[in-house]
C-alpha cells in the first residue's frame, strides 16, 4: 500500500512537471511573435550599442584626441581668442571641437577649456555657460570648473552666486597649489560680505593645511583684521 501511495504521488510530480512545461510550451507557442520581437528588440540595442561604442564612439573619440591638440598649444600661450575658434594650421578651436566631436570625453574638456577662455577674454556670461555645460571629472577639473565659476559670477557682481562657487571649489577635491588659491577667494570675498565667521573659517584652513602655500604667507596679516 506504502509503494502504491509513492508510486502515485511520483506519477502525480511527473503529470505536474509535464504539465508546466506544457504550459511553457503552448505560451511560447501562443506567443511566439511576441517573445521572439523582444529578444530581437533586445539583441537590437545591445548590438547597436556595441557598434556605436567601438566602431563610432572610439573613432570619434581618437579623431576629437588629434584634432584638440592645437587649440590646447594656444591655451597654454594665453591665446584664448585663438584657442576658442582658430588656433591656426587648419586646426579646430575649442567650440569647433564641441560642436563637431559632441558626446566624446574631449568635446566635454573642450568645454571646460572654451568657460575658462570666455573668462580670460572678459566675456563672462559665456564663461559660465560653457563652465555649466561641462562634466567634471577627476581632481581638477572640478576645482577649476567651480572655481572660474566663481570668478566670473564675481565679475558680474553676482555674489551670492560666487561664494557658492567658491565654496564648492575648495571642497568638490583637494589640491596644494589650487585647493589654498580658491579658500583665499572665498576668504576674501566672505570679508568684503560682511561674513567675517566665513573668511576667518577660509583663512584659518589655509594657514592649517597649507602654510608653506603662497597664500599661507598672508593669512596672519588677514586673520589679524578680521573682529
Amino acid at each position: 500500500m506504502a509503494k502504491s501511495r509513492k508510486d502515485k504521488r511520483n506519477e502525480e510530480t511527473l503529470i505536474d512537471v509535464v504539465e508546466v512545461k506544457q504550459g511553457a510550451q503552448e505560451y511560447f507557442e501562443k506567443n511566439k511573435t511576441m517573445i521572439l520581437g523582444i529578444i530581437t528588440a533586445f539583441l537590437l540595442v545591445v548590438g547597436s550599442f556595441l557598434v556605436y561604442k567601438f566602431m563610432i564612439q572610439g573613432p570619434k573619440e581618437n579623431a576629437a584626441k588629434a584634432a584638440i591638440y592645437k587649440a590646447e598649444a594656444q591655451f597654454q600661450r594665453d591665446s584664448f581668442a585663438l584657442a576658442l575658434e582658430n588656433p591656426g594650421g587648419g586646426f579646430e578651436g575649442f567650440l569647433d571641437i564641441i560642436e563637431n566631436y559632441s558626446g566624446t570625453e574631449t568635446a566635454n574638456v573642450a568645454k571646460l577649456y572654451a568657460g575658462i577662455c570666455y573668462m580670460n577674454v572678459g566675456r563672462f556670461n559665456d564663461a559660465i555657460e560653457y563652465l555649466n555645460a561641462h562634466s567634471a571629472k577627476g581632481t581638477y577639473a572640478p576645482i577649476l570648473k567651480h572655481g572660474n565659476l566663481g570668478d566670473a559670477h564675481s565679475e558680474l557682481g553676482d555674489f551670492d552666486s560666487a561664494l557658492a562657487a567658491y565654496k564648492k571649489a575648495t571642497t568638490v577635491g583637494e589640491d596644494e597649489l589650487l585647493t589654498p588659491y580658491y579658500l583665499y577667494k572665498l576668504g576674501l570675498l566672505s570679508k568684503r560680505q560682511g561674513d567675517t565667521a566665513g573668511a576667518n573659517a577660509a583663512f584659518q584652513k589655509i594657514k592649517d593645511k597649507y602654510p608653506n602655500s603662497e597664500e599661507g604667507t598672508k593669512v596672519d596679516r588677514l586673520l589679524a583684521t578680521i573682529d
